[in-house]
């Protein structure tokens, strides 16, 4: 790290005074600091007295620290108070660059980086600040404590030049110059090497670039860097825009200078049964015999203000509720939902014996010393931006885990995305999503549901993806059912609405919407629950275990499924019920019932047909998803966290072979039979839809999810561990062939783009492909049967491709004849 960023966030904290009420304090102090005896430095040693530096011209804010605008320079000065103490850097996008590939270049509000920081006093009259790492911890101040601290000497990462000290009776502050580190890239508050590389940022144009704003608050210094860079080869791949490799990229960076709380909130340990963001650290007392790895969940200091009703079993209110204002810029007919997807939450707390916990109310707007920047405040803070998504990230402390404050991101278009998901998954079944303007109510409440999810992500909660797989299928048509239990059990799940609902079972919103479920209430109940009999984390293990098997053994619906497990399809996005193919199956019949009417409900008057090819997309988009919640049930791996307590659990289980025949079929009966429904031939003439490349894609797609190096690599584990009762690859390109490679007399455009897909998987599998394909990723090739069942089956096809052009003509023959071509070359290696 380099050090010319401290000096930015500095001066930031000093430029801008807080309130009226503090500026009059300040000119107070500064008046009485002119009339103090200032202790003159000799001048052997370089300082210069505290007047002839921060002269009278000086224009200054201070915070936790102070700065200093004299002329064209900036100063820091640092009270010896806040010497040795912990600062957290939080480094986000505020403004990314006008680019299509915003996932490449970042999103507003994406947070690209983080790391704490500590100033001391060095030799030689210079400041020396240190990036603090909590990555390996011991308590053992006897033993282990000094060798940790001996094997890991915190990196210096600044050191600054004293222009002078500041004396009084009772206190000491050093002052430096920073002016000319911010006429240079600070690596500190901006972007790191790997990511600048990634995105193809070279070198900084220093006059393109500028400092916009700098504000201090007491427990935080705001830094506002516009920031302009040329361009270079990106390692990002097709990360440039065509023609765009000369024009260059400006991004708006926040940094947020965060002082830590002087006494560490008490943590909890991370247990992956419940679903908590974390922070990780290698601890070196906990086994006596080498190391464990641990973490600890992210939350806010929730404490009782009166311990003894809350230890009665009473609710009480906390002593620092969580409050999260909404940002005045909100459009106000919309402040309400959000509002109210904020204190939907206020039930899960009290699971946890807290009432009053959670709430959210509009920004003031008539106090000046309020400002949104500050880190004493969280808020949704709203984005007049294209950009169709919503995010809710949140600052911790590294040490504890402690939520310190959130900024929710909340733009302007995720209303477009939520118009698109409620009218292809609940157009059948609510008939004020048939139009392409919802009315304000049913947007309202749209935004709701998503402020409430995302007010979860502040909360510390992950995406709970294996929610809505412990609701049988079945349940999700039952009116009475849903409307009382809701169609997941976690609005952190990511299953948007009930799409399995059928029209005739005349549901309403109550069983359509998410809504904060029985696993959320526990969760909070789980990692907010005030627990002062137990002293450190580790003495909780005992009583936390214990809890969570008897609420699992008390209900499935309590289960926690991640997101990051790509074997497990009981754990998938936008997903539902307990069975993907039977799901799947509703889906697509609500499917098929909306595109004779995406025309009606498309139309606005005296516009084009672009309404209508953008629902036949979606629909295209939802029916993409039904087949991939169904191809991951093949090879599929069971992943369930479990401790020794629970003697009949299995942590790791083949999902068994009769499911996997029935997802196959699934595919070979929805998709790899030509699903021809989707084509609507006056669609195709008025909206100019492409439903043949729309549909060729998804079947390459699913067929490449099918026929790669995992799946097979899987199965034969599989197969090896549980033989005949396995699904092997044998019997996967046996099911396969039924749709695919008979009746060659068959051949249309879909069934010649399968089979072509087919052998080009299987030829990526081959050893050369395999062997080229780890070279590239400077990798070894692992042990795998891939190859060899690539070639196998490569094999069989030959002589399939073989007799099929014997028996057709015209372009079937020519394609039968290339297939034969591509597979020769591919078993002869050349």
């Amino acid at each position: 790290m380099k050090k010319a960023i401290l000096p930015i966030w500095i001066m930031a904290a000093l430029l801008i005074a807080s309130s009226p009420a503090e500026a009059k304090i300040f000119k107070k102090k500064a008046k009485k600091a002119q009339t103090e005896k200032v202790e003159k430095p000799a001048p052997q040693n370089g300082l210069k007295p505290y007047s002839q530096v921060i002269t009278d011209k000086a224009r200054s804010t201070h915070g936790f620290l102070t700065v200093h605008k004299v002329a064209n320079n900036y100063f820091i000065e640092i009270p010896d108070s806040m010497l040795g103490r912990n600062i957290l850097i939080v480094n986000r996008i505020s403004k990314a660059p006008a680019s299509r590939q915003k996932s490449r270049v970042g999103y507003p509000g994406d947070i690209i980086g983080s790391k704490v920081v500590r100033f001391e006093t060095g030799t030689e009259n210079n400041l020396l600040v240190r990036e603090i790492s909590y990555r390996e911890r011991s308590a053992d101040k006897e033993g282990m404590y000094q060798s940790v601290l001996n094997s890991n000497i915190q990196p210096i990462v600044a050191s600054f030049k004293l222009e002078s000290v500041r004396k009084d009776s009772l206190h000491r502050s050093y002052v430096f110059n920073i002016g000319t580190y911010l006429k240079k890239e600070n690596p500190l508050f901006t972007f790191e090497k790997g990511d600048k590389d990634y995105i193809g940022l070279q070198a900084l144009n220093a006059e393109a670039s500028y400092v916009d704003t700098l504000k201090a608050f007491p427990q935080n210094i705001e830094i506002s860097n516009v920031m302009t860079y040329s361009r270079k080869k990106a390692e990002g791949a097709g990360f440039l825009e065509t023609g765009s490799s000369d024009i260059p990229l400006t991004y708006e960076l926040n940094s947020s200078l965060v002082l830590l709380p002087e006494t560490p909130m008490k943590s909890r340990l991370f247990d992956p049964r419940v679903g908590y963001f974390t922070v990780r650290y290698t601890d070196f007392d906990s086994n006596p015999q080498g190391i464990e790895y641990k973490q600890l969940i992210t939350r806010w200091r929730l404490e009782p203000k009166d311990e003894a009703a809350y230890l009665r079993g009473e609710l009480v209110e906390p002593k620092k509720p969580i409050v999260i204002y909404i940002d005045p810029a909100t459009p106000k007919k919309w402040v309400p939902y959000l509002i109210q997807g904020v204190n939907d939450w206020q039930v899960a707390f009290e699971k946890a014996g807290f009432k009053n916990a959670i709430y959210a109310q509009e920004a003031p707007t008539d106090d000046p010393s309020w400002s949104l920047e500050d880190a004493r405040h969280s808020a949704i803070v709203y984005k007049p931006s294209d950009i169709p998504n919503a995010s809710g990230p949140h600052i911790n402390d590294p040490r504890t885990g402690e939520i310190l404050e959130t900024h929710i991101n909340w733009y302007h278009n995720v209303m477009s995305l939520l118009r698109n998901w409620y009218m292809i998954q609940a157009g059948t079944i609510d008939e004020a999503a048939r139009k392409m303007q919802f009315d304000d109510e049913l947007m309202g409440q749209l935004i709701r549901f998503v402020s409430s999810h995302e007010v979860g992500h502040t909360l510390g909660l992950r995406h709970n993806f294996g929610s809505s797989h412990t609701v049988p299928v079945e349940k999700l048509r039952d009116k009475a059912w849903v409307e009382a239990n809701g169609h997941t059990p976690s609005i952190m799940d990511y299953a948007r609405f009930n799409y399995v609902a059928q029209p005739e079972d005349s549901i309403t919103r109550k069983g359509i919407f998410p809504r904060i479920g029985i696993y959320d209430k526990w969760a909070i109940e789980w990692g907010y629950r005030w627990l002062p009999r137990f002293k450190t984390p580790e003495e909780e293990t005992d009583y936390s275990n214990s809890s969570i098997i008897a609420k699992l053994n008390e209900d499935i619906r309590y289960t926690f499924g991640t997101e990051s497990d790509p074997n497990d399809p009981r754990n998938q996005s936008e997903d539902l019920g307990d069975d993907s193919m039977l799901a799947s199956a509703y889906g697509i019949k609500n499917l098929k019932r909306i595109v004779p009417q995406i025309e009606k409900w498309s139309h606005e008057p005296n516009k084009s047909y672009a309404g209508a090819a953008e629902i036949y997309t979606q629909v295209i988009n939802q029916l993409a998803r039904y087949m991939g919640h169904v191809a991951k049930n093949v090879a599929g791996i069971y992943s369930t966290p479990i401790t020794v307590e629970q003697a009949n659990a299995v942590a790791r289980e083949f999902v068994p072979a009769d499911i996997q025949r029935r997802a196959v079929a699934f595919l070979n009966e929805q998709l790899f039979t030509t699903p021809t429904w989707l084509i609507d031939r006056d669609l195709i003439a008025k909206a100019r839809i492409l439903p043949v490349n729309a549909i060729c894609s998804l079947q390459s797609n699913i067929l490449t999810r099918l026929l790669n190096k995992n799946t097979f690599d899987k199965m034969s584990e599989n197969e090896a561990l549980n033989g005949k009762q396995a699904y092997t690859a044998s019997q996967l390109f046996a099911d396969l062939h039924t749709t695919i490679w008979n009746n060659p007399s068959r051949s249309d455009i879909f069934r010649r783009n399968m089979q072509k897909a087919y052998i080009k998987d299987l030829i990526g599998l081959l050893d050369k492909a395999q062997e080229e394909a780890a070279e590239k990723a400077n990798r070894r090739l692992s042990y795998s049967e891939s190859p060899a069942i690539a070639r196998g089956e490569l094999i069989a096809l030959q002589r399939i491709v073989k007799s099929a052009a014997a028996q057709t003509t015209g372009i079937a023959k020519s394609h039968y004849e290339n297939l034969q071509a591509l597979i020769e070359d591919a078993l002869s290696n050349k």
